[in-house]
């Protein structure tokens, strides 16, 4: 009762929950007295009409969460305001939110304001974890770095999820690399899954992987993924954010240079960020306005039936994409995926996609400009990338997350107990007395 009045006291959004709405363990092999997973995450939420909202492939994840757990309790930023396009409702009815302080930016004002709010924060998080029986962290972040200083103190069930790229890269934060070095610690008890296998990493560092989409969608894919055809013009297609660590600018400049050299092409944009302005300015300045089509940020289903347009993904990012899930989506429906050699990209596209070195506009262009010129001859490589991505769905990774908890849950339990039943004899013995 303690533990539910403080965390009342820091404004806790409650979705309405029926009995009958709480989901049945899925996994028989995760500790019975888990009931309330708390998940550390920096994702903005919004709050709208009653129901709760998050960028889309990551609402589809935490509702594969709260299938595993009676109850999972979000500490997380949160708006009340209308959501992005790209947003997606939560649909399981267990989950709650604890508003955490929305920090951010890397102006000195910004750090001063977080600087000032930290103390809150450490409060309104401390309350949180105290109520939890297991907690999530999800890194890299700010709360993420709060998340995995503080969780070891308030439970023995960890688990964190590490979305960036596990290795690093040139020009990281600071902050980035101290949450890495934490959780390959001692420090850091539960499992940390990572994208890709990475040597001489610490038995609980995992090679894991992500997916947003149903059995059903793969399979949907797969289908269209049989008869895709190649033709002219070519249909390009960019998912993300529209962000500078993006480089969508080098796609528009490739499209430049690939168009000039005679190649008939259509370019659609998916996703929105603050870099929408610049890159019109840049495609009318480059005169291919007319052939490029910015369509913001949609829900995941609609997302999805772009890659069933798609001949071709271009990803000109070099790095932190860690598992790109954009790149297995769009390869479990046939298209050929173009990207950087960085990450776990070459793990997904050898001999299943076209790798680039450095992602310049002439590499980009001339990857779609061979792709035009040899239709037939990419047939293969779209089919062996659309049978290896159907590997990959959104059920097979809540299975695979309810076998890693009943791994390494199982085994804190069995420790737990055996440190108890240890201590309770030597007091029968007098030890200690």
């Amino acid at each position: 009762m303690q533990h539910d009045a403080m965390l009342q006291s820091w404004n806790v959004d409650t979705l309405k929950v029926e009995d009958h709405d709480l989901p049945m363990f899925q996994h028989s092999g995760i500790p019975t007295n888990i009931k309330k997973l708390l998940i550390v995450s920096h994702v903005i939420h919004y709050r709208h009409k009653g129901r709760l909202y998050a960028y889309g492939p990551y609402a589809r994840e935490i509702d594969m969460w709260a299938q595993l757990f009676p109850q999972v309790i979000i500490a997380a930023p949160r708006r009340q305001t209308i959501p992005p396009n790209d947003a997606q409702v939560f649909t399981q009815h267990n989950i709650t939110i604890v508003p955490q302080p929305e920090t951010g930016g890397h102006t000195i004002g910004a750090k001063l304001s977080q600087a000032a709010r930290l103390p809150m924060m450490l409060w309104s998080l401390c309350a949180a974890m105290l109520d939890a029986d297991a907690i999530q962290v999800r890194c890299p972040g700010n709360l993420g770095l709060l998340g995995v200083i503080l969780a070891p103190m308030f439970s023995r069930y960890l688990v964190a999820k590490y979305a960036g790229q596990w290795n690093g890269y040139e020009g990281e934060r600071t902050t980035v690399r101290l949450q890495r070095s934490v959780l390959k610690s001692n420090w850091w008890k539960g499992p940390v899954t990572v994208y890709g296998q990475w040597p001489d990493q610490p038995p609980h560092v995992i090679p894991f992987f992500t997916s947003m989409m149903t059995a059903e969608q793969v399979d949907h894919a797969v289908t269209k993924a049989q008869g895709k055809e190649i033709a002219s013009p070519l249909r390009v297609l960019f998912s993300g954010r529209l962000v500078k660590e993006k480089r969508v600018s080098a796609l528009l400049n490739a499209a430049k240079l690939a168009m000039d050299n005679g190649l008939q092409m259509e370019l659609v944009l998916l996703g929105q960020g603050p870099e929408e302005a610049s890159l019109r300015a840049q495609a009318t300045e480059l005169g291919i306005l007319e052939r490029v089509v910015f369509l913001g940020g949609l829900p995941f289903e609609e997302a999805l039936e772009w890659y069933d347009w798609a001949h071709c993904l271009v990803l000109p990012s070099v790095h932190s994409e860690g598992w790109p899930k954009v790149i297995a989506e769009a390869m479990c429906s046939g298209v050929v995926c173009i990207a950087v050699r960085h990450g776990q990209v070459p793990t997904m596209l050898e001999g299943r996609g076209l790798l680039l070195e450095e992602g310049t506009p002439d590499e980009i262009a001339d990857a779609l400009q061979g792709v035009a010129r040899n239709p037939q001859g990419f047939k293969p490589m779209m089919q062996e990338a659309s049978q290896w991505a159907r590997g990959y769905s959104l059920d097979g990774l809540r299975e695979a997350n309810a076998e890693l908890l009943a791994r390494f849950w199982g085994e804190a339990q069995t420790k737990s107990s055996a440190r108890k039943r240890l201590w309770s004899r030597r007091r029968g013995q007098g030890v200690g007395a």
